[in-house]
Formats: C-alpha cells, sequence, structure tokens
C-alpha cells in the first residue's frame, strides 16, 4: 500500500491580493486618425491647474497609496512609458502632474480573487545556504481573477527531506510583470516582460500580454532544463487562450528577471497540457504531449521551440482513467527512469493522480504504471469550482522522495510527499 504524506498547509483564492496593472487604453479602443483617447486624456491633465492637480493626485494617493508598494514610484514609471510613447517633454511637466498621468494609466487587478490553482515546481536559481536534507524550491500557480482570466503568478519555499514545507511570506503588495514597446498596438508574436527591479518573485505576477493571451495564460508546468553546454535555462509551457482558440506557448528565463513568452509551432502546439523533459534524450529534445484529448503522446523534435505528431505512450488502462488520460508535468529523473506523473478521469468526471516509468535511454518505452491512483479527490479536497479535481502541473524529486504540489477542485493548492521506492514498487 503506497503510503503518502499530505501537508497540512493549503493555499486558497484571496480576493485581498491587489496588484497595479498598466492600464493600455490604446488596446481596448483605438481611434485612428484622430486624437486618441491617450492624448486627451494627457492633454486633461495638463490643461490642469497646480493646484487642481495636486488635490486630484493626493485624492488617488489616499485610495490607493496604503494599499500597494511605491504607488508614487510605479505611478511615475508609468509617467516615463507615456512620455516616450508621446515624445513629451517631462522637464516642462510638474512632479504631481507626472504622477497623476501615470495614475490614469494604471488599475488595480484582484488577480486571485477566484482560484488559485494548478501549481508546478523546480529547484530554486539560488541553493546557497541550503543546509543537507534541505531545498529551496520556486513554484508557479495558476491565478484567476476578474473575467475568469488566468496569470502566473509565484512563491518560492523550502522543503526537507522530513516532509516539512515552508513557503516564503508574500510580500504585502504584488507587481505586474510588464513589457516594454509600443502602447498603440497590442503585441503579437514574442514578447518578452519584465519583473519590477524592486519585486521579489514572490510578489510578481505575469499577466496576458498579446492577443492570443488575452483571456488567461493557463497552466504553467516548469522545468529547469539543461543544455548541451551544460547552462540551465528555466522553461514553462503553458496554454495562450484567446477566449476562442488556444495556442501552446512557452516562458524561457535564465534570471527571473526576463521572460520570453514565445508561442510554439508546429502542429502539436494546437494543443494543451505540453510538457517538456529537462534535457535532450538521444539527441533530440522531448516533449509529452495529449494530441487527441484522450491519450498520453511523446514527441521528438530538433528545435526546441517546433513540436509535430508524435507517437501513442500511453492511453487509459484502468478504472480511475477511462475517460482520458494526460500529463501532471515535465519527466523526474530517476536511477530507474523517468518517472512521469499522469492524471485520469474515471467515473462522475472524477480526477485523480497517478504515474508512469519510461526508459531512461528511450522514454517511448513504458516499463510500468500504477494501477490505483496515488492521489484522488476526496472528503474536503472534493468541494470547489470544480468538484473532485486534483491535478498538478508539475512535482520535482527531493532525495528519495517526490514532492508534489497539486491543484484542488480547480480552487486552492495542496501539498504531497511520495517515496520514489515505494512507487515504484506499486507498478506493474
Amino acid at each position: 500500500m503506497l503510503e503518502l504524506f499530505d501537508h497540512p498547509l493549503r493555499l486558497h483564492a484571496d480576493p485581498s491580493r491587489v496588484v497595479v496593472r498598466p492600464f493600455h487604453i490604446a488596446w481596448a479602443t483605438p481611434t485612428p486618425g484622430a486624437e486618441s483617447r491617450t492624448q486627451r486624456m494627457v492633454r486633461a491633465v495638463l490643461e490642469m491647474s497646480p493646484g487642481e492637480a495636486r488635490d486630484q493626485l493626493e485624492a488617488v494617493l489616499k485610495d490607493f497609496e496604503a494599499r500597494h508598494w511605491q504607488t508614487r514610484r510605479v505611478f511615475m514609471t508609468r509617467y516615463d512609458e507615456i512620455e516616450k510613447l508621446l515624445n513629451l517633454d517631462g522637464s516642462q511637466i510638474s512632479d504631481e502632474k507626472r504622477q497623476l498621468i501615470g495614475a490614469y494609466f494604471c488599475h488595480e487587478y484582484s488577480y486571485a480573487a477566484a482560484a488559485l490553482m494548478n501549481p508546478s515546481v523546480v529547484p530554486h536559481f539560488d541553493q546557497s545556504g541550503m543546509p543537507a536534507g534541505s531545498q529551496r524550491i520556486l513554484m508557479s500557480m495558476r491565478a484567476v481573477g476578474e473575467g475568469h482570466i488566468s496569470s502566473v503568478a509565484f512563491r518560492e519555499g523550502i522543503i526537507t527531506d522530513r516532509n516539512q514545507l515552508q513557503l516564503a511570506p508574500e510580500p504585502p503588495f504584488a507587481t505586474a510583470a510588464d513589457a516594454v514597446g509600443d502602447e498603440l498596438e497590442m503585441p503579437t508574436g514574442p514578447v518578452t516582460v519584465y519583473r519590477h527591479r524592486d519585486s521579489t518573485l514572490s510578489g510578481t505576477v505575469i499577466f496576458p500580454i498579446t492577443e492570443q493571451q488575452s483571456k488567461g495564460l493557463e497552466d504553467l508546468r516548469l522545468v529547469k532544463f539543461t543544455h548541451d553546454d551544460g547552462e540551465d535555462e528555466w522553461i514553462g509551457t503553458y496554454t495562450a487562450y484567446n477566449g476562442s482558440a488556444i495556442q501552446s506557448e512557452m516562458m524561457r528565463t535564465k534570471d527571473f528577471r526576463a521572460f520570453d513568452l514565445v508561442p510554439m509551432t508546429g502542429s502539436a502546439s494546437r494543443n494543451k497540457g505540453m510538457a517538456l523533459f529537462p534535457r535532450k534524450v538521444g539527441g533530440k529534445y522531448m516533449m509529452i504531449g495529449r494530441q487527441d484529448g484522450e491519450n498520453v503522446f511523446i514527441i521528438d523534435s530538433d528545435r526546441i521551440d517546433n513540436w509535430d505528431e508524435g507517437q501513442l505512450l500511453l492511453k487509459p488502462e484502468y478504472p480511475w482513467e477511462l475517460v482520458q488520460m494526460g500529463n501532471c508535468g515535465p519527466p523526474i529523473e530517476t536511477e530507474a527512469g523517468w518517472i512521469l506523473l499522469t492524471h485520469g478521469v474515471g467515473a462522475m468526471r472524477k480526477y485523480s493522480i497517478g504515474a508512469a516509468l519510461l526508459d531512461l535511454g528511450d522514454p517511448t518505452k513504458v516499463i510500468g504504471r500504477t494501477k490505483e491512483p496515488i492521489l484522488a479527490a476526496a472528503d474536503q479536497d472534493r468541494e470547489g469550482y470544480v468538484p473532485n479535481v486534483v491535478y498538478s502541473c508539475g512535482a520535482i524529486r527531493h532525495g528519495d522522495k517526490l514532492f508534489i504540489p497539486y491543484g484542488i477542485a480547480d480552487s486552492s493548492i495542496g501539498f504531497a510527499f511520495v517515496e520514489i521506492e515505494q512507487l515504484l514498487s506499486t507498478m506493474a
């Protein structure tokens, strides 16, 4: 019987977690050939008397300064972007008017009001000072806010070999990563967003930027990828959603300061739930996918950003997965082979998490798989926005255990530890 340690900690949606975001008015209502809303609003502030501008700014700060981190600095940063866009002469504009202009081009957003779910975890880029048996981790989470728009939030923490988990405190204020570029058009294709220079990673949120992403960045599957030259890069595959169509994309970063959001190409990129192996295998990049919405496929490629049709790897076999299967994040390398966490959907659309073992040199070969779930929705974990769901976007190896963060009922996040040898012993 597999023994799984389910940590008591739960993370829940929190409408009080708000962030100041750039308000891109031009994207909402472009007006070609006439004075834009951006120009009209800036002109209106510039035409205010010094006293009126000061009064308006004080009213804004009274409402929001206590709720946000470095509010005046955020407004000034936003003003600098508008100044560059409109070629303004900032030397002729008072500090009060510059801050007020910046305020008109920001808005407050509750990014996790509806749900916090579907986490993935990777080794933190900074392991300095960690005692034996401990590892610093970095977790991504799908945060769902107003309009059911999904964004990517982060949380740092430490795990130990005694099934202990300690998350770094969330800062009182969160900040949005943002792109630098033309405000008059919504970006398309690849885009780079930057974490605010003074913001912690646990206080950073990545929101949709491009038109394809406009309704959500969903289910980031992070992996620490080691290139042939030994250089590490953190890469996450996710689903970009615009309200009607999906596109698989990659988030790529080496420092968690700049994040490249890059659409993938190839026929497989039309599907959700792609998960990248942490290194090349046999000279090829490898990906786990679900090309038909029912089975698990494995794909190889000569390019990390281009993925075509793959081959069938796993199909539903046991009662708890008969409806459909998918991956629960990137494969995890062990001496015995690649451990691939899977999710299965059974009767009454109940989700469970299982696992398969793939050959280390040839991951197209399945060595074994769990007959029974290792984790399933039960008791208090059954209720939520979408009942009877447990779901993970990626686990991590820590010594002789797996640490598995998982989403609960599309509403909250839980955490579990499982012994690798015991897990392997349950496979057939």
